[in-house]
Order: structure tokens, then C-alpha cells, then sequence
């Protein structure tokens, strides 16, 4: 999230943080895409991690990228934490140990995206060559453990940094060392709102298998295709996961709003102080009797900020994000968008989705996320495995992005952005296998030469 709310509405009742969900339905010629990506900036010269601070150092590419582009900083007690565009819509902010993000703009088309992608690092590559930084598309950070990882400015993560050991054991991973490629898209009606979270949710686990990027940490190879997804499965169980309450009859917002409820807070925001009641209830402060700010009320921007920390692999806000799948090289950025839009955009695919999950249990789909990160595709599923689950999820999509036929240029649709998705379920071969044969091969063992091969 590019940056913390302060809209200080109050919250009077249960229904409010209902109407704050639903109030995200919109006409579907209303629809628009956010993609957002995460990358690791490392130096160019020697491979290692960039700090916050000094002359050539991540506070100094975000200024120099200020000057460039006149988007309005985001300040974090006077430092610069990120930018933000004030017509666009987009943003540019900080994960905890300097993954930098986009958060794009919500644009029309998948062309639109891959434009805004191609000139976000075009720019990003002209102010960071003059501080010697690069930066690398993977989905876990290959090479540096979490000691030698920076730590970012920013209130918010300091609270962070203190809970996570005390709910999971991989949550310091999570934030320090992992990246992703995450889709938002919006929804008409709750009716609509269900459909696709619940086609969302049981597909993450076939878009994190295609999208797997994450074989490294630590300099060498780990046992997982994906270790950011597995990083996952014990970072705070009380805040992700599959969410199989979603699949029960009666869901909606109202059941959303329960859940979310009951996830531990982490802070709330006052003015620029960040107060530190983790762990402690939402249900408290709505009734002002939250132990870490007695008699303070709920407002409006404790209820956005609360639900920008819950990490399920959809997530609900005013729209659905799509969670499960590792940071990528240019070439996959906009093939995730186009995953989603391809599935969700157009009512056939969106129905023939349905059909394909509509008798997958819950305990089949936790079994999914479950193995994914050690074996993507081919990940065994009832009498066939992953790889043939993701040829037909991915024509499900190519043909519900020929059927919406946005175009642009000379080309009648947006086909083209899934066409690495196709390559990969037809030859069974992720990215993460495609680097890994490359380092017993060719790299001899020689981690660095993935800052080469997978550098923007």
C-alpha cells in the first residue's frame, strides 16, 4: 500500500465497515485494472543490498525520481517513503527492506498497463544508473540473508518488524525479502464480488505454480519453486490463507467485515503518529475501549489502514487483489493482469471459471496452496496435476481476453500479454526451473549471475 489514510469520518457502527466495502461496486464500463510490482534494488557493482540513507542510496533515487516526474512525496517524521501521483492516481512506495513498488494508476487495458510498466521503469532505470543501483524481478531475494537486509524508514514497518516472531516463524522474511505482482479489479454487485473471489481464491494456487520465481535464498538453492508463497504458510495465520469461509453459503461483505473484525490489529494512525496496539481488537476501538488508546473511536481511515494489513490470498477492499504470485522479469508483469482480466472481465470465462472449481473442496484447495511452493506445476491434483489445470485456466483466459477485445494499434485484443502464460503450462516449465538449471549449468553454482540475467 503506497500509503496510510487519514480520513478521520467516524465510525459509528458495524454497518458503516459493511457500506465501506460495498460502496466498491461499480458499472461494469466502470471496471478499470491496478497492477502493482515489487523489485529488489541491489548495487550494480558488488551485488549487495541499497540503504535508506546516503548519497547514493534509496531516500536519494526517490528524490532524484521527485525531480523527474513532480509526483508529491510521502513523508514518513520528514523522510521520504514514497511518491504519489496527484492526477494519475498511481504511486511509488517503500517495502521494509527497499522493494521498490509501483502502484499503478487504475488504467482501461491491459495495453495501458504494460505502457505505464514500460515508462515506471524506464524512468526508474534512468535515475537509479546514476547511483550505480539495479534492480532484479524474482519473487525472494536470492542472495542476502536477513541480517545484511536494510530496514526502510517507516513507522508502520517498525511495529510490523516487532510482531511478526511472535506470530509466525517466517513474517521477517515475508517483509524483508520477498516481492510480488498483484492484479486489483473491481466487481458490480456482491453477487459479482463473490463470484470472483471465490474463482480468485481457488486459482491463486495455479497463478502462484505458473508465476513461480522464488528458488533462491540465501545465495543457493532452497528446496521451493516458490519460497515467497511458502514464506506465507507461517508469516500470521490469523491474517492469510485461503479464506474457506469465503465458499460458504451467505457470504458477502458482512461476513468479510466479521473476519476482518477478528484479525489482530497492528496500529492506529494519528495525524503523523503511529500508535502500537497490536494485537489488540477492532471490535475495541469501535466500541472505544481499545487498551492501547483509551476512550480514542474508529474512523474511517482505521478502517482502510486495518484492512490493507490483512494478507489473504485475495483480499478485499473497494475492489479484489490478486495475492499469489512471485515478483517477475518484464516479460510476466503484465501476463498477471492479464491472468485475471482474461478470467474475471468477461462473464463466459468468469462462468466457465466457476465450473471448473465448483466441486474442488476446501481441504483440495488448501492441499493446492499447500504443495505449490515446493512443486508447482507439477503439483499432483485428483487424477491429473497442475500443469494440465493451468493450460485450461490459461485458455479459459486467452479467450475471455479475445472475447473482450480491447485493442490498441494494430492489434484487436489483449491476447498477447498471456502469451508467456501459454508457453510455460504447454512446456511445464517455470521460471524458477528455467534459473535453476541455469545455475547448476552455465552460472556454475555463481548466484550473482542472476542479478544479470534477471535485472530490469
Amino acid at each position: 500500500m503506497a500509503r496510510d489514510t487519514d480520513d478521520l469520518t467516524p465510525i459509528e457502527s458495524r454497518d458503516d465497515l459493511i457500506s465501506e466495502l460495498s460502496a466498491g461496486c461499480k458499472p461494469r464500463e466502470a471496471f478499470r485494472i491496478g497492477t502493482e510490482h515489487e523489485k529488489f534494488g541491489f548495487r550494480l557493482m558488488d551485488k549487495s543490498p541499497v540503504e535508506y540513507d546516503g548519497e547514493f542510496g534509496i531516500r536519494a533515487l526517490l528524490e532524484n525520481m521527485q525531480a523527474v516526474l513532480r509526483w508529491e512525496p510521502i513523508l514518513d517524521e520528514g523522510r521520504i517513503i514514497g511518491l504519489t501521483d496527484p492526477i494519475g492516481g498511481g504511486a511509488i512506495s517503500l517495502e521494509p527492506g527497499g522493494q521498490f513498488e509501483l502502484s499503478g494508476a487504475p488504467l482501461q487495458s491491459i495495453h495501458q498497463t504494460c505502457r505505464e510498466v514500460h515508462s515506471h521503469l524506464a524512468q526508474v532505470r534512468e535515475a537509479a544508473d546514476r547511483l550505480g543501483i539495479g534492480f532484479l524481478g524474482l519473487g525472494a531475494s536470492p542472495k542476502w540473508t536477513l541480517a545484511e537486509t536494510p530496514q526502510m524508514p517507516k513507522s508502520r514497518y517498525k511495529i510490523m518488524t516487532a510482531y511478526m516472531p511472535k506470530v509466525g516463524t517466517k513474517g521477517l522474511d515475508m517483509m524483508y525479502r520477498t516481492c510480488t505482482v498483484q492484479v486489483n479489479l473491481d466487481f458490480s454487485s456482491e453477487a459479482d464480488m463473490v463470484r470472483k473471489m471465490r474463482v480468485g481464491l481457488a486459482l491463486q494456487p495455479i497463478a502462484t505454480a505458473l508465476f513461480a520465481n522464488s528458488p533462491f535464498l540465501n545465495g543457493e538453492p532452497t528446496e521451493f519453486l516458490s519460497y515467497r508463497s511458502e514464506v506465507w504458510r507461517d508469516t500470521d495465520n490469523d491474517r492469510a490463507g485461503m479464506l474457506p469461509f469465503a465458499f460458504e453459503d451467505g457470504f458477502g461483505f458482512e461476513r468479510y467485515v466479521d473476519y476482518a473484525l477478528d484479525v489482530p490489529m497492528y496500529f492506529v494512525k494519528r495525524g503523523t503518529t503511529y500508535h502500537d496496539v497490536s494485537g489488540q481488537s477492532f471490535r475495541d476501538l469501535l466500541d472505544g475501549k481499545l487498551p492501547g488508546l483509551p476512550g480514542e473511536k474508529a474512523m474511517r481511515s482505521d478502517w482502510v489502514n486495518h484492512l490493507s494489513t490483512i494478507f489473504p490470498e485475495v483480499r478485499l477492499k473497494r475492489f479484489l487483489e490478486m495475492r499469489g504470485a512471485d515478483g517477475s522479469p518484464w516479460r510476466g508483469i503484465c501476463a498477471l493482469p492479464a491472468l485475471f482480466v482474461g478470467l474475471l472481465y468477461d462473464e463466459t470465462a468468469l462462468d466457465a471459471a466457476s465450473d471448473l472449481i465448483a466441486d474442488w473442496t476446501a481441504e483440495e484447495r488448501q492441499a493446492l496452496r499447500d504443495a505449490v511452493p515446493r512443486t508447482a506445476l507439477k503439483t499432483p491434483f485428483r487424477n491429473t496435476n497442475v500443469q494440465e489445470i493451468s493450460k485450461e485456466v490459461v485458455e479459459i483466459a486467452r479467450q475471455g481476453l479475445q472475447r473482450r477485445a480491447f485493442g490498441h494499434g494494430g492489434e484487436v485484443d489483449e491476447t498477447r500479454f498471456i502469451e508467456p502464460l501459454v508457453e510455460i503450462a504447454e512446456t511445464g516449465v517455470t521460471n524458477a526451473e528455467r534459473l535453476l538449471k541455469a545455475y547448476h549449468g552455465e552460472w556454475r553454482g555463481n548466484i550473482d549471475r542472476v542479478f544479470i540475467e534477471e535485472a530490469y
